[in-house]
This record gives C-alpha cells, sequence and structure tokens, in this order.
C-alpha cells in the first residue's frame, strides 16, 4: 500500500495549534513510510470560507516548513463531481429526498430530548416519493442493522450502532452538498490511505465508513488524535491566548520550536525533549501517541523556544530578529551589528521579541532606569567610580573600543578606587543599561558604542546629584 494521508482544514478561520498539530503528524506518517502528503481545502461552507482564512492557512504551512506533494484541492471546484455522486446514490436507492418542515424536525427533536434518546432523524422520508422540482434534501440511507467497526490505530476497536447513526443529509436544499459527503469522495478518489485527524471526528467516522462502502470503496484507516486543552482543562481556545500558528510567529516564536512542541503533545519517545524534524521523521509512529488529552504549557514551549534561539544560527535569528526590532521603532542598520547583539543576547531570551526588546539599549537610550537597580547602584558612593570610568573612557580612540581594552580600563579603576570589580561594573552596567543585567560589561560597552557610553554616564551622574538633592 502507498501511504497517501491529507490535512483537510476548512477555511473559516486561522491555522489553530489544534490544527498544526494534525497537519505534523499526517506529514511526519507520510515522510517515515515513503508516501504522500496533500493538502486539501473543505470550503464547502460559503458563508463562512474566506479567502483571507485560506491565505493564513497556507501561510502557517509554509512558516513551519510542512510541504505537502499534493494540492492545494479546493473543493468548491469539484462540486459537479460531488453531485453526480449524490445523484447515483439516489438511483441505486441508497439515498433519498426528504422534505421535512423545520417545525416538524424541530418537534421530533424536542421528543427526543423529553425521552431522553440520542436525538436523530426518524426516516419519515425514507418510502416518501419526493417531488424533485419542490424543495428538500438528499439523506443518505444508511443501514439499520448491524454495527460499524472503527478499527482506529489510537484508540483500537472502536464499536457504532447503525441503529444510533442517523441519515444524515449529504445535500442541503440549496444544492450544497455536506462536509460528510464531500469528505468521502474526495478521501477515496485521492486514494488516502490514513486519515489522521482531531478525536471530535470520530462520531463522523462510522457515518463516513458506510458512505464509502456505498460508493463501493474500502475504508482507509483511521487515528483519531486526542484534543489539545487549556490550563483551566478546557479545550484550547481564544480565552486561554494565542492559538493561531501565525500568532506564535509574530510574537517570536521559531518554527522549530512550535513543531517540537506539538510533536510532545500527546506523543514521547523515552525521555527526549528536543527533535530535529529529521528526527521527527524517523521515530514518529502513530501507534504510540497517547489516547488522553494534552494540556498547553506555555512555560515548556518557552524553554524549547529559548532552547532554539540560542542554538541556531545566529545569522538566521539576526534576519528573523530584525522585523521584531522594527515593530519597535528601531532601525537595526543604525547600531551595532546585528548578529554581533544576537551573539550577545541570545541565551538571555525566550522569544524574538523580547530579545528586540532587551536589545533595544544597544541602538537607542531608554526612558528611565529600572527603580530597584538605580535605588542599589546609582548612589552618591558610585559617583567616583563612574566619573573615573567616563574620563579613561573618553581616551580611548575608537579604534580601542574593543572588549579587550574595555575590561582592562574597568580593571583599572577597580584596582585603582580599591573597589572589587562589581562595585565598578555593577553602577556602569545600570547607566549604560538602565538595568542590572545585560551581557559582559565590555561586550555591552562595545554594542552601545563610545558616544552614547559617555552620553549616558553623565546622565547617570545628573540622576545621582539630582537625588541626592531631594534627600
Amino acid at each position: 500500500m502507498t501511504v497517501r494521508t491529507r490535512f483537510a482544514p476548512s477555511p473559516t478561520g486561522y491555522l489553530h495549534v489544534g490544527g498544526a498539530r494534525t497537519a505534523l503528524f499526517s506529514y511526519l506518517f507520510a515522510r517515515r513510510h515513503g508516501g504522500q502528503f496533500v493538502l486539501r481545502i473543505e470550503d464547502t461552507d460559503l458563508e463562512r470560507s474566506t479567502a483571507e482564512s485560506v491565505n493564513a492557512i497556507m501561510e502557517g504551512m509554509t512558516w513551519l516548513g510542512l510541504d505537502y506533494d499534493e494540492g492545494p484541492f479546493f473543493q468548491t471546484e469539484r462540486f459537479e463531481r460531488y453531485q453526480t455522486v449524490i445523484d447515483e446514490l439516489l438511483d441505486k436507492g441508497l439515498a433519498y429526498r426528504c422534505d421535512c418542515p423545520k417545525e416538524r424536525l424541530e418537534r421530533l427533536r424536542d421528543k427526543q430530548m423529553a425521552a431522553k434518546v440520542k436525538p436523530r432523524y426518524d426516516g419519515h422520508c425514507r418510502g416518501r416519493q419526493i417531488d424533485p422540482e419542490q424543495p428538500h434534501v438528499v439523506r443518505f440511507k444508511n443501514p439499520v442493522d448491524g454495527a460499524v467497526i472503527v478499527e482506529d490505530l489510537i484508540r483500537g476497536r472502536v464499536p457504532f450502532a447503525n441503529a444510533e447513526l442517523d441519515d444524515l443529509i449529504i445535500r442541503r436544499s440549496d444544492g450544497s452538498p455536506t462536509y460528510n459527503l464531500t469528505v468521502v469522495v474526495d478521501d477515496a478518489e485521492m486514494q488516502i490511505s490514513h486519515v489522521i485527524r482531531g478525536d471530535d471526528h470520530l462520531t463522523n467516522t462510522p457515518r463516513q465508513i458506510n458512505i464509502l462502502k456505498a460508493l463501493g470503496h474500502e475504508p482507509p484507516k483511521y487515528a483519531h488524535v486526542p484534543m489539545i486543552l487549556g490550563p483551566d482543562g478546557k479545550r484550547l481556545s481564544k480565552r486561554h491566548g494565542a492559538v493561531s500558528v501565525v500568532a506564535y510567529r509574530d510574537a517570536g516564536y521559531l518554527p522549530e520550536a512550535l513543531l517540537n512542541y506539538l510533536i510532545r503533545l500527546g506523543w514521547s519517545h523515552g525521555d527526549q525533549e528536543v527533535f530535529s524534524l529529521d528526527e521527527m521523521i524517523s521515530l514518529f509512529d502513530i501507534a504510540d501517541v497517547n489516547t488522553a488529552a494534552s494540556a498547553f504549557n506555555v512555560d515548556k514551549l518557552d524553554w524549547l523556544n529559548q532552547h532554539y534561539i540560542q542554538h541556531a544560527d545566529p545569522l538566521r535569528i539576526a534576519r528573523l530578529l530584525s522585523p521584531h526590532m522594527g515593530e519597535i521603532g528601531i532601525d537595526p542598520s543604525e547600531g551595532p551589528d546585528l548578529v554581533a547583539v544576537v551573539e550577545a543576547q541570545a541565551a538571555r531570551a525566550k522569544t524574538l521579541t523580547e530579545l528586540a526588546r532587551i536589545s533595544a539599549f544597544c541602538y537607542q537610550d531608554f526612558d528611565d532606569y529600572d527603580e530597584t537597580a538605580a535605588k542599589k547602584h546609582l548612589r552618591p558612593v558610585a559617583r567616583p567610580a563612574l566619573e573615573r570610568l567616563r574620563a579613561e573612557l573618553d581616551m580611548l580612540a575608537l579604534e580601542d573600543w574593543e572588549p579587550e581594552t574595555l575590561h582592562r580600563v574597568i580593571e583599572r579603576v577597580s584596582e585603582a578606587l580599591e573597589l572589587n570589580m562589581g562595585k565598578v561594573a555593577q553602577p556602569l552596567r545600570v547607566a549604560i543599561v538602565g538595568r542590572a543585567a545585560s551581557p559582559g560589561i565590555d561586550i555591552t560597552l562595545q554594542l552601545v558604542g563610545k558616544a552614547a557610553t559617555l552620553r549616558r554616564i553623565d546622565r547617570a551622574l545628573a540622576f545621582i546629584d539630582a537625588r541626592a538633592a531631594n534627600g
């Protein structure tokens, strides 16, 4: 059997991280088994499907690097084919027209709910002859006896009694086909061998298997992936924060970090936490996916993202960081080399947005000092060290503004004033950066540059004097 998987999102919104995980699992399964990965856009919901959503899905897939072998296929371009299949089912007596008014269906549902019976259509129109010219829907004639056994690759054997399945609508009154019909036709004609999707589709599976068999097709193998939960145990949604793949990109996450995090939501390989894409392909087995839902943990994602930022090529991180610098009003060309900034700061940031924020001091003066850091380090006792530093740094030629030379200056001032390095370096750091944390002080001074360093020391001295004057 040639393995063929598919990712089939509905373009009614952004690419959800749950959908991205389903796409990842389908992609990895196909790649591991030498198969094909197909992208299909299920856009039959004409009212809710939008071009913007299609673009968001494509953008998310491209950013994640989940390249597909075929597609994207659009269901709206296959309506004629669906109509042909529906007509074939009608001709064979495997589907029928139904003109039950909405009021009757509502009364039926209310009666069933009152009797604590699972609501489903009662087959009222199964034996009736409905005028094709009159308003109607078309229903699939589901078998009434026996059971459908779903041999799920994750959940195992899941039985469904046919008596519990109603005659679902496969063509609406406006003539448009419904999801359960289109997905069956597409899976069969695109020769999909394995359907990997969220477990919210599990109840659709027996209905789709019955339609497939009615059309004479062998059903694919199914794997239903448990949902992703928020920290409160409820299904992950907007109320929990960002759930869009593109939103995570815009928040400064790397695609490899998000992929690594998503594969660990419900799947594991021993105690290993960090996986390259090649490792994911070689190790991933759908049978190893957990049956229980997984909770989304942003702290774990942050840890992975920091790991990837720290270990990635600084040139690549600088390229990705550049637009985040622009978003906070900084032109990276007007200051130190952004690659050098990344090399100095990468280990300190969980996201690219945080990396941009903590690196802003390299390019522009800050507005305010961190109150705690200023109270501790910008005191009158620090004034002699800052004055001495300013004088010696001012004498350095621009070509000597290098970490080794800058370090010797700080050592010389420490020795002259008989102070340990921390008593000199920390006031200088707060003066230059505005807070008590930065890369090594010599690297920090090099990145900031001579003119800005002297200007900021002057500002710190004025700040100390003003604080002293005000008591």
